[in-house]
């Protein structure tokens, strides 16, 4: 492939349409149902609040615009979806023309990110975890933008994104505090001035409903954050199994990305220059990170889930490409692109064959069925309208979405207060008009 042919830019919208159109239309067509955290979402955002007994509230706010859009048609939340990972990825482009003259190292390093099963495979669902995807993206733009130029219009975008990340998932705090120790070095090296203070402002602001909320309904999602990772049960052994479970799985999941990388290299040898201003942001913003979460499995004995990392690697590409790009053969791109073209088309035909051959998953669950049997029986007993359901958030969640009434969630079966025409069921989910 001659490398002086190729039209990076026709390249990199034609991938980044492409990617857009699979992962819409390969859940959309095989997919039955929507998937357990999207429901969840559209849930809560069926009765809206500043935050959730599980996380914040922003996904549920971006499920419940595109509801009042489309209403209960499926393939809106997996174009909902795509719309973050593929905003993602073109700031990461963005971004890394900062640290490459020639742009196809920058397409490179966004083409890479097919390599790491979180930027397509498990992208259909959307949840907290796709939701933070284009803030983390945005984050770091901002925050280079904002070395670069210093100007007041970069620092209050960078915090301002910074709030929207910590509101779609709180794990966003490891980026937070790994940008903090880049700004830490710049201070002690007296190379920046205190105008990035400005940031705080609209971080602050975005995030000040949502701590309000946090003290007035007792700190609810961080007791659950604690309790999903195991916390409550703790073992001596936990933190030596723990990270090294963390260590594995993470290996595997980079396994594809890291042979990309190989295809393209002509000799592993790199060269680190530690007075790089740029290879020292690249590497504060890809490995310390993945080094605080190592530590807090290690320190606290806690199991890291597996999906909590999504958005750590999104820049990992622009990482090997800068670290590497005196040893990559511009030459075996052709190897590049066939790897590429593989896990590009292996990924789509690996879920639409387990969504069509695997018939027990919660998106093979009938929910469109029993809302109109619910609705039938309703209709029999009552002329009033369903306002309200109550039970879990997949049961009673999927009622909410699909009668058309579009009732509110209202929590668990536990919050039976229902007054006037009501109905329960055996499944634990109960009906009423108000």
């Amino acid at each position: 492939m001659n490398s002086a042919k190729i039209n990076v830019n026709k390249i990199l919208t034609v991938f980044l349409l492409s990617h857009f159109a699979i992962w819409v239309l390969v859940p959309s067509i095989t997919n039955h149902n929507l998937p357990l955290d999207t429901i969840e979402a559209l849930a809560w955002g069926s009765n809206l609040d500043w935050g959730f007994n599980k996380h914040p509230p922003l996904s549920a706010f971006a499920v419940e615009v595109f509801y009042q859009i489309f209403g209960s048609q499926d393939w809106a939340y997996y174009f909902l979806s795509q719309i973050f990972v593929i905003t993602s990825f073109f700031v990461v482009w963005k971004f890394s023309e900062y640290f490459f003259q020639n742009k196809i190292y920058s397409l490179i390093a966004v083409l890479l990110l097919e390599g790491i099963y979180f930027y397509n495979y498990t992208t259909p669902e959307f949840n907290v975890y796709v939701c933070e995807l284009a803030f983390w993206a945005l984050t770091v733009y901002y925050c280079w933008k904002g070395f670069e130029k210093n100007d007041y219009a970069s620092w209050l975008l960078f915090g301002f994104f910074s709030g929207l990340g910590v509101l779609s998932h709180y794990l966003f705090i490891y980026l937070l505090c790994a940008l903090d120790v880049f700004f830490i070095y710049l201070i002690i090296n007296k190379k920046i001035n205190f105008k990035c203070l400005i940031s705080y402002v609209p971080f602050l602001l975005v995030l000040l409903p949502h701590l309000i909320w946090l003290t007035e309904n007792n700190y609810i999602t961080i007791t659950y954050a604690l309790h999903r990772t195991g916390l409550s049960e703790p073992n001596f052994l936990d933190h030596f199994i723990h990270p090294l479970i963390f260590l594995g799985k993470q290996i595997g999941i980079l396994a594809p990305f890291f042979l990309m990388v190989l295809l393209l290299v002509a000799k592993l040898k790199t060269n680190f220059n530690f007075k790089d201003k740029k290879l020292l942001f690249l590497l504060t913003i890809n490995i310390i990170p993945i080094i605080l979460m190592f530590l807090t499995s290690m320190l606290m004995g806690v199991k890291v889930r597996t999906m909590w990392m999504t958005p750590f690697y999104l820049f990992f590409g622009v990482l090997l490409i800068y670290i590497l790009q005196s040893q990559i053969n511009l030459n075996k791109l052709k190897y590049f692109v066939s790897l590429f073209l593989i896990l590009f088309i292996f990924s789509p035909f690996a879920y639409a064959y387990i969504s069509i051959t695997q018939t027990d998953k919660r998106t093979d669950y009938p929910g469109k069925e029993h809302a109109i049997d619910v609705q039938k029986r309703w209709d029999k007993k009552f002329e009033s309208k369903i306002n309200v359901v109550l039970g879990n958030e997949w049961l009673a969640g999927n009622l909410s979405y699909h009668l058309k009434s579009r009732p509110r969630w209202e929590g668990g079966i536990e919050n039976y207060l229902l007054t006037g025409d009501k109905m329960c069921f055996r499944t634990n989910v109960c009906l009423g008009d108000k």
